[in-house]
């Protein structure tokens, strides 16, 4: 397993029954992780970036069945905040040092895009030095375009899966992962700064799904990837289904950091959720990136997309001040600037592209 870790390294790319093998054996994790380390260093040094979440909406049309927000859950307090209120969350995130701010939210009608670009350009307006982020589900290539013109910077969408009856088993049927794949390179095509990830150990999971998703990653070449164990909703179909796990959560971390050295990487809050220590073992694992919650107390319970979520009572200072002490601890410093993506990508792009070359089909899709 050394060696794989050690061509990954090299590589940047792995064939499919290499990343099953990796995967399934979880070895030489130390090994892989002071790899990892090494690697996240050479970009970033010791810095782990801080991004503000506004969570501004838990109403959402979709009905995906891991999901506490999901269409059907009758027993969800809805809320959504006003622009005041949001732009009261960047304006004491600011006074914080935050200069990312993360909008994150269902898949909300009311918010057409004629709201969102109001409020994208009121964001950027009042803090034209911070990056904004959206995270807020599938939309059309044309409104993604208006949001970027508008000014948003980058944009989070998980895909969940790569795997193709994998997706059908966490989603209703008027979802395709075909859809969600052409949405992220959409964004990709427009200029957007995106992030793509998936649930570690969601219903139905096997090794294949997961090194289908990395294969995914390997082509789209995304900025960011988001990782954390699944955890059960006590209100949707999954609600009996086991956690997923930290372990491997933590090896899959380290496995993407050689992937792509310059990903920004989030220690999820899920995976502290999981695991008192996780977002520092995530961060020692070759995560780079934590999201404190700037979104007001009163709804933080309300967006409960799982169970037993972290840090819904903290207020903003806490919460970054908590943050701040528990990195110090491993030896990293919390940094609040936008931390884009390391450019010097060169060095990488001569080995990606004699592997794609090997490894494409007809499509000019890598092989799943």
């Amino acid at each position: 397993m050394r060696r794989l870790i050690d061509k990954l390294e090299r590589d940047h790319c792995l064939k499919k029954e290499e990343w099953m093998a990796l995967i399934a054996a979880e070895a030489e994790k130390e090994y892989l992780y002071e790899r990892a380390r090494a690697v996240s260093g050479q970009y970033y040094g010791n810095k782990v970036y801080t991004r503000g979440l506004i969570e501004f909406t838990n109403y959402c049309r979709n009905n995906c069945y891991y999901c506490g927000i999901r269409r059907d859950n009758a027993d969800v307090e809805r809320y959504r905040l006003s622009e005041e209120e949001i732009l009261s969350c960047c304006k004491e995130g600011y006074r914080l040092g935050f200069r990312t701010f993360v909008l994150q939210g269902g898949e909300d009608a009311y918010y057409t895009d004629d709201r969102l670009i109001h409020l994208i350009r009121a964001i950027k307006k009042a803090y034209g030095d911070c990056a904004l982020t959206l995270s807020i589900g599938e939309k059309s290539k044309e409104s993604c375009r208006k949001f970027f013109e508008a000014g948003a910077d980058r944009y989070l969408l998980r895909h969940e899966t790569a795997n193709k009856e994998h997706y059908r088993s966490l989603h209703p049927k008027e979802l395709s992962l075909e859809k969600r794949q052409e949405c992220l390179y959409n964004l990709k095509e427009i200029g957007f700064q995106t992030g793509c990830g998936f649930m570690v150990g969601s219903p139905g999971q096997t090794v294949e799904c997961l090194a289908e998703d990395m294969l995914f990653i390997t082509e789209l070449q995304p900025q960011m990837v988001g990782i954390g164990p699944f955890v059960p909703h006590h209100k949707t179909p999954f609600a009996s289904e086991a956690a997923g796990s930290v372990e491997r959560t933590l090896y899959l971390i380290g496995l993407l950091r050689l992937l792509k050295p310059n990903l920004l990487l989030p220690a999820t809050t899920a995976l502290g959720t999981m695991d008192e220590n996780g977002r520092e073992r995530g961060i020692l694992a070759g995560a780079n990136v934590v999201m404190p919650n700037l979104s007001p107390v009163g709804v933080r319970k309300k967006y409960a997309l799982y169970d037993n979520k972290i840090c819904t009572g903290d207020e903003a200072a806490e919460c970054r001040m908590c943050l701040s002490g528990r990195m110090e601890r491993i030896g990293y410093r919390l940094v609040t600037d936008r931390g884009d993506p390391a450019e010097n990508e060169c060095h990488l792009a001569g080995k990606k592209e004699n592997y794609v070359q090997r490894n494409v089909t007809e499509s000019g899709r890598v092989h799943q």
